[in-house]
């Protein structure tokens, strides 16, 4: 089935959105009328614009405030309404989407109305086009796809069928399952769009909060099944009005675009790209830094041992327990010290995780590599971090030469969780990369209240829980205060583990004493717990299945790192600590710069 965009979706020029809208494969585009006017090409350029991108010109939208108006109004409609028609067909286009009409002109009155869109399509039809109407969920008199079904039924007119549209539908909570009983070919076009589900007015929800099928909280699968089962044969085509993706460059916001059509059509076995391979664990996080010693200070601090170094690369390992940090001095180290820049993502069948990942149009990374060296497949995430998958062990670690160590004590047994800050521009994209190509699931989303905004934060996850990355979204563009990346590293025993680090000369978060004041308040602590936590600044929250006890080191570079101990019931991670942890955070910035 093939695929369609609306400019309107997209950033930039016209020319810019045809051209970022055929790079990522789609097969049409919707002229949004602003876009047309905009533009310093002609119609007539656009159309062979278009034809050499080999895009086709599926609709011209919208026309608005037509039908159930006075005659002389309606008069003036046809008028205006010729005009366009005129144009389209030096544009190229067949198809032209009226939306209910929102005029305080326009009478409560479906006769009236399915006249006058009958009339319209007369119209249309002499110059070969088709008329889809389409409920608004704000329209003045019409706002439900079956109230627009029932005036152009009425008006049983070859060249007046349907729009039908995923948001105006399901924002108003209409049941879908009535889309069956609309015949196939009067349903004259399909427009999808997903949605965070917000308490707000409607109107401005679509305009400023619409995102792609699988970033929101619409059920727009089950939506298009109905929509398929009436015979329905046009495109699957995005509207999706979002202030960020208005900001954002066109060319990564119509491969999102793309991407989440081709997850729908898998959905509803349109499409069968390879089927995920959910990674069953963390193989190693890499962080990059130009100097190895800040890192490698706060590695030895925490237990971990510099086991192994690589053959031909400057990589050290570092390990404790299941928990392995690879640190990269090479030369693509960058002068903001150290950062998490890559995963190594247990899989049980690399080789088709990176199929699946290459099918969903995420970028595969080229890699230079010796003839010994491991054969990883690599790939990036839209924050541009490097993610690996890794079979056995043995794959990827017979790359490394045992180096001379001294066990240490161990407090940690692996990682717990991975926090990845994201552009403020990526954050529903990277949940829908997350989900969709790696096959984690993603989790609510959560707010967070830092000092200077409202940071977004959303876990994906594996079943067991033994691949968890929390995505988190600054509070404003080029917010890079504290929000940096950390991992977060698994231990039986919290306190034991804290003790060690600052024993070893590690230096923990302090958290204001107000913290652990209220933390007395809100629950019953045994004896000198409170005041152990106190002590090593550790931070505590409890659910129905158990407790979560956590600190965090200083922040190196761009990374810090979090000790936690889980109780196997705890599936959450902390959130309501969150804004003191931040606050925090900032503190010591403030006074250190670091």
């Amino acid at each position: 089935m093939r695929t369609s965009i609306a400019t309107v979706s997209l950033s930039g020029s016209l020319t810019e959105k045809l051209t970022a809208a055929a790079r990522a494969g789609f097969d049409g585009v919707e002229i949004f009328e602003n876009d047309l006017l905009a533009s310093p090409l002609t119609p007539e350029e656009i159309r062979a614009r278009c034809a050499d991108l080999g895009l086709t010109v599926d609709l011209y939208q919208p026309m608005r405030d037509i039908e159930a108006v006075p005659d002389d109004v309606f008069a003036r409609n046809l008028r205006r309404a010729r005009h366009k028609f005129e144009l389209m067909g030096r544009l190229g286009a067949d198809t032209v989407l009226v939306c209910s009409s929102v005029s305080p002109q326009a009478v409560d009155d479906d006769a009236l109305a399915a006249r006058q869109l009958a009339e319209l399509a007369e119209l249309a039809q002499d110059f070969g086009i088709r008329v889809a109407y389409e409920a608004l969920a704000w329209g003045r008199h019409v706002s439900t796809y079956d109230h627009a079904w029932h005036i152009v039924e009425q008006a049983g007119h070859p060249a007046l069928g349907t729009c039908l549209d995923s948001f105006h539908i399901l924002s108003r909570s209409s049941d879908p399952k009535g889309i069956e009983d609309i015949p196939g070919e009067k349903i004259f076009f399909l427009q999808l769009a997903d949605a965070p589900l917000l308490g707000m007015d409607v109107l401005q929800w679509s305009r400023h909060h619409r995102c792609f099928p699988g970033q929101g909280g619409f059920d727009v699968t089950g939506l298009v099944r109905h929509v398929l089962r009436t015979g329905y044969d046009g495109p699957l085509s995005l509207e999706v009005f979002n202030d960020v993706f208005r900001q954002s460059e066109a060319g990564p916001t119509a491969v999102d675009a793309q991407r989440s059509l081709l997850v729908l059509k898998e959905s509803v076995g349109l499409a069968e790209p390879p089927a995920p391979v959910v990674p069953t664990g963390v193989a190693f996080a890499e962080l990059l830094t130009p100097d190895a010693e800040p890192v490698a200070a706060v590695l030895s601090a925490l237990g971990f041992a510099r086991t192994a170094r690589h053959r031909g690369k400057p990589v050290d390992l570092w390990q404790q327990g299941q928990a392995r940090v690879l640190v990269n001095t090479g030369g693509a180290a960058r002068r903001e010290g150290v950062q998490l820049a890559a995963i190594g993502l247990e899989s049980p069948d690399p080789a088709a995780a990176a199929r699946r990942a290459e099918a969903l149009l995420a970028p595969v990374l080229p890699r230079r590599r010796a003839p010994e060296d491991a054969p990883l497949d690599a790939v990036a995430a839209p924050d541009g971090t490097e993610l690996f998958f890794c079979g056995a062990p043995s794959n990827w670690r017979g790359d490394f030469e045992d180096v001379p160590h001294t066990p240490a004590a161990t407090s940690v047994t692996g990682v717990d969780h991975l926090a990845l800050t994201q552009p403020w521009h990526h954050f529903d994209e990277a949940t829908l990369f997350h989900r969709s190509v790696l096959g984690l699931d993603p989790q609510p989303s959560v707010d967070v209240a830092d000092p200077y905004g409202l940071l977004r934060s959303r876990a994906v996850t594996n079943a067991d829980g033994s691949v968890r990355i929390a995505l988190t979204v600054g509070a404003a563009p080029g917010d890079d205060t504290v929000h940096d990346r950390h991992i977060a590293l698994a231990t039986d025993d919290v306190v034991t583990a804290a003790r060690r680090f600052r024993e070893a000369g590690g230096r923990l978060l302090p958290v204001p004493a107000n913290y652990y004041d209220d933390l007395a308040a809100r629950f019953d602590l045994t004896d000198g717990e409170l005041e152990t936590y106190r002590e090593l600044g550790i931070l505590y929250d409890r659910d129905a299945g158990g407790a979560f006890r956590h600190c965090y080191t200083r922040t190196v570079g761009r990374v810090f790192f979090e000790l936690v101990q889980r109780d196997d019931g705890y599936r959450g991670y902390g959130a309501p600590n969150a804004p003191v942890r931040l606050a925090a955070q900032h503190a010591v910035r403030a006074v250190t710069g670091g």
